[in-house]
């Protein structure tokens, strides 16, 4: 499998596509103004202790101090206990930092309204299969992956690492081989040496090590053997991730190339049309087919029609093909979109057994090819497949979309009719307990124009049955389902 890797970079924003056989795969977007800063390493100056509270605000640069609190306070472990469950009391706050002093901090909480962003002594850099804590000697295994493995998951990292660190093998890295964990320990490694030496080199306040940027992650997380280039559009980014690349992930940074056409590069692949198409409910499939794609709250549904293909010699055909078709689409749009959580398909109901093991089979291979782990069971009674999709970022729908705020989500709104019968009932309610002399209607043109027209006759006699006026005042700015009735 042929897989390319474009970067659209802006000041304001930086996108990435992985394009595969020409067919885009998966959209990252990073915007600079909406960025956090958790994972951020600074030097800090210890501006107030507040033995009361036991926490301590910190100066590290923002606006605001950040806050420390002692149960953040990194203290060593009994050999071998790790960080997260250790038993030892802790030592108060007064005790461990005191006013003025210079502390090695990460951020783990943005900052939120009034409040600072809240503060760890407990440094952790993340790598792309492992996490390393410079401070412990810990080896830890996620507790997503299964039990069954992970003693010896554990063994095999220990013997890998080596003394001088611990580690927790992130749930991304249980396939990883010896060679991509090496990797990662080496830039783990050289990124905490660099810190280290940024610690005593500058003053207090100081950013040490920055949680990398969306084209860093892109060596990091996205380049691997099936790509073949990673075109950057850029020039200034292509030579800064060229070198960041030449010291920290050699392999990938031989794959960089400098986009020089004349036309956008997205414009190249049509990159911007897909995301479009991804954006809608709609899938159309090449064999006349579609998928309807929802996204809720608590689940993702995808459903299989088969539209306008007659292709096939009979219906259990026209039926497996679509299905088939089906699979490798939906596989593709769960990356694209970035859809995570539960998810139930619908394919198209199927008689025979072996057509139905075949779609699986499919849907579970293009599965596989998913950076983002998956699992996904076989048909239920009811003709479902049930899956679920690791959760790593916002969807795309919900990075690059808001809510609708005429229908606000709900993505239906009451007719204009139903609209304007609940304004009757209004003023009827109304009426009974209060005497104005006029009730002033103001709704969205397409109600008013319904009481001017068809409604008319109904608004009539019900200004005759409570023995009031009832006016009208078209108000553009009002979606179809508001309305106000005022009292005058």
């Amino acid at each position: 499998m042929q897989e390319d890797i474009l970067v659209n970079w802006s000041p304001q924003e930086t996108r990435v596509a992985v394009v595969e056989n020409g067919a885009l795969q998966e959209l990252h977007v990073e915007r600079s103004l909406e960025r956090g800063l958790v994972g951020n390493v600074y030097l800090g100056k210890v501006v107030r202790v507040l033995p009361g509270m036991q926490s301590a605000f910190i100066d590290i640069g923002l606006e605001r101090a950040a806050f420390l609190h002692v149960a953040d306070v990194w203290q060593r472990q009994p050999d071998g206990e790790p960080p997260a469950r250790s038993t030892q009391p802790l030592v108060p706050i007064e005790r461990k930092v005191f006013e003025g002093q210079a502390l090695t901090v990460q951020v783990i909480k943005d900052p939120i309204g009034t409040k600072g962003a809240r503060l760890s002594t407990q440094i952790s850099i993340a790598g792309r299969f492992l996490v390393f804590l410079p401070q412990d000697d810990h080896i830890g295994v996620s507790q997503k992956i299964p039990t069954a493995v992970r003693d010896e998951l554990r063994t095999r990292l220990q013997e890998i690492a080596g003394a001088g660190g611990g580690y927790i093998l992130r749930t991304n890295g249980e396939d990883a081989s010896d060679a991509e964990l090496s990797d990662d320990v080496r830039y783990l490694r050289t990124a905490w040496a660099r810190i280290k030496d940024a610690s005593v080199r500058l003053p207090p306040m100081s950013l040490l090590h920055q949680d990398l940027n969306l084209l860093q992650r892109v060596l990091r997380d996205l380049a691997g053997e099936a790509t073949q280039s990673i075109k950057v559009d850029s020039r200034e980014q292509f030579e800064s991730l060229k070198n960041f690349g030449l010291e920290f992930m050699p392999a990938a940074a031989g794959k960089l190339q400098l986009y020089k056409g004349e036309r956008p590069i997205f414009d190249l692949y049509s990159i911007d049309d897909e995301i479009a198409r991804a954006l809608g409910r709609r899938v159309d499939l090449k064999s006349g087919g579609y998928l309807i794609v929802d996204q809720t709250e608590a689940l993702t549904t995808v459903d299989v029609n088969t539209g306008g293909f007659v292709g096939a010699r009979n219906f259990d055909d026209t039926i497996f093909r679509t299905n088939l078709e089906a699979a490798h689409a939906i596989a593709r749009q769960l990356r694209l979109r970035n859809l995570g959580g539960i998810i139930i398909v619908d394919f198209i109901d199927m008689s025979r057994e072996d057509h139905r093991d075949a779609v699986l089979a499919e849907f579970r291979k293009q599965l596989a090819r998913d950076r983002v782990k998956t699992t996904a069971g076989g048909f239920s009674q009811l003709g479902l497949v049930e899956m679920t999709r690791k959760r790593t970022r916002e969807s795309l729908a919900h990075m690059l979309c808001e809510p609708c705020a005429a229908c606000e989500g709900k993505g239906i709104l009451k007719t204009a009719r139903s609209v304007a019968y609940d304004i009757f009932r209004e003023i009827l309610r109304e009426a009974r307990q209060f005497d104005p002399k006029e009730f002033r209607v103001v709704a969205s043109p397409k109600v008013i124009e319904l009481f001017l027209d068809e409604e008319s006759q109904h608004l009539a006699g019900l200004s005759e049955f409570i023995g009031k006026p009832v006016s009208l005042q078209s108000e553009g700015a009002m979606g179809q389902d508001q309305y106000d009735i005022v009292l005058l």
